[in-house]
């Protein structure tokens, strides 16, 4: 039987046997949605029960906080762009131009996603910035762009990465030749010294 809400409304199908996944998918899919219309900041738990056709208590059975949906949003995306950029990237042998190019294709995957560029507005850009240092967007970031798994050093130099890539997401260059020239002159050379 379908689950209902308060009201009596049926609310979709969040019982059957692949729920766990496809609920939460689900759910992940109309907190985006949120985020890009009313601000990250902004959405509610509520509202995000609501646009997910499903109850609050459904919801907080996947989540239990609207940072554990904002987390789980940020980790799904951060892997979806890291297996992006990798792609992108994959014929790069040298590491300076490997960064750069990584990051600026970083950088062009989120602009072109109102769902992701929706984090780096004014009253949302600071959960970004919180969100961006958790191991798991680090990680996807190391990965994608270093081609390897991060050690010690190479985590210190995605974390720094990251909160460059964040910078010019919440604080545009004037175009993306004056961010390549930027990342050129200021990342490749970091990328190539960690080689030696």
């Amino acid at each position: 039987m379908p689950e209902t809400s308060g009201d009596g409304r049926v609310v979709g199908d969040w019982l059957g046997e692949a729920r766990s996944l496809s609920a939460a998918e689900r759910i992940l899919d109309a907190a985006a949605r949120l985020f890009a219309e009313r601000g990250v900041a902004a959405t509610q738990m509520g509202d995000i029960a609501k646009a997910a056709g499903c109850s609050r208590a459904t919801l907080y059975r996947y989540f239990e906080s609207r940072q554990a949906v904002q987390l789980a949003f940020v980790h799904r995306e951060a892997r979806r762009i890291g297996a992006h950029v990798t792609a992108e990237i994959a014929g790069i042998d040298d590491p300076g131009e490997r960064a750069v190019a990584g990051v600026l294709a970083s950088l062009r995957a989120v602009r072109a996603d109102p769902l992701l560029i929706a984090w780096f507005r004014p009253g949302d850009a600071g959960l970004a910035i919180e969100i961006a240092q958790t191991s798991q967007v680090i990680e996807a970031i190391a990965g994608s762009v270093t081609g390897a798994a991060p050690d010690g050093d190479a985590t210190l130099l995605a974390r720094w990465l990251t909160r460059a890539i964040v910078s010019l997401l919440t604080v545009p260059g004037r175009d993306e030749d004056e961010e390549s020239q930027m990342l050129h002159r200021f990342i490749a050379p970091l990328f190539a010294s960690a080689r030696r």
